[in-house]
């Protein structure tokens, strides 16, 4: 049978286990994701960290079924455990307006705000997440997939709860005690609608982007923070 190669990118965790962020698989054409796994766990430095680590495979920066067949040129991602939450998926795309940035730099509040105004508007509603307890974090992230992910996300809580418009931005790189590491902002006609889309909005983007995070506290060596395995 025809072999294709196939270049698999890696992060957090896994990256600095395999001492590279992209590995290169040479698999029979018509493989499978569960057969390129297969195949990474069998391959040292990776082998023993993924028999103890729950992962999901992205293709073409959407989560794949462990039966979807792959094709030469696909993009692969090993995602590990992401910041955590397991809501429900379902990633329903309607036209409304969305912002959406992943960025390494600082975070504006009002600029996300006014991202999400609208004339009938009755209620904004904004989340931050900030640092705390350590003396900063450290995000790493599959950018293009997360943003992706999080337009995703926030098109459909704008569908399930009736807002008028979203906006999410995530940091990446370190991130101070005290600073912001995400903001999400939603508005809608009344604040019920607003405080359910933000509350939905925050969780699924901590449980579905691909986004990780390393604690460095003061006087201390850094460590990967434990998060859940993505949902399809």
């Amino acid at each position: 049978m025809t072999a294709m190669v196939i270049h698999v990118k890696l992060f957090a965790m896994l990256r600095e286990r395999a001492g590279t962020d992209t590995i290169e698989l040479e698999l029979p054409r018509g493989a499978t994701v569960a057969e390129a796994i297969s195949v990474l766990s069998q391959r040292e430095p990776l082998g023993e960290l993924l028999a103890r680590t729950p992962v999901r495979m992205a293709v073409n920066r959407d989560y794949a079924a462990d039966e979807m067949t792959l094709a030469p040129g696909d993009e692969l991602a090993l995602i590990p455990p992401v910041s955590g939450g397991s809501p429900e998926l379902d990633a329903m795309r309607t036209r409304v307006p969305v912002h959406v940035r992943v960025t390494a730099q600082p975070l504006s509040l009002g600029a996300l705000a006014a991202a999400v105004g609208d004339p009938d508007a009755g209620a904004v509603v904004i989340f931050q997440g900030v640092t705390r307890e350590v003396e900063r974090l450290e995000y790493e992230a599959y950018a293009e997939m997360a943003h992706e992910r999080i337009e995703g996300i926030l098109r459909d809580c704008i569908d399930r709860h009736g807002l008028l418009a979203a906006g999410a931005e995530h940091r990446v790189g370190a991130v101070a005690l005290g600073e912001p590491s995400v903001i999400v902002a939603v508005s809608a006609p009344h604040r019920e609608e607003a405080f359910a889309g933000a509350r939905a909005a925050i969780d699924r983007i901590k449980a579905e982007a691909p986004i990780w995070k390393r604690e460095h506290p003061a006087g201390g060596s850094g460590r990967w923070v434990a998060g859940s395995e993505p949902l399809l």
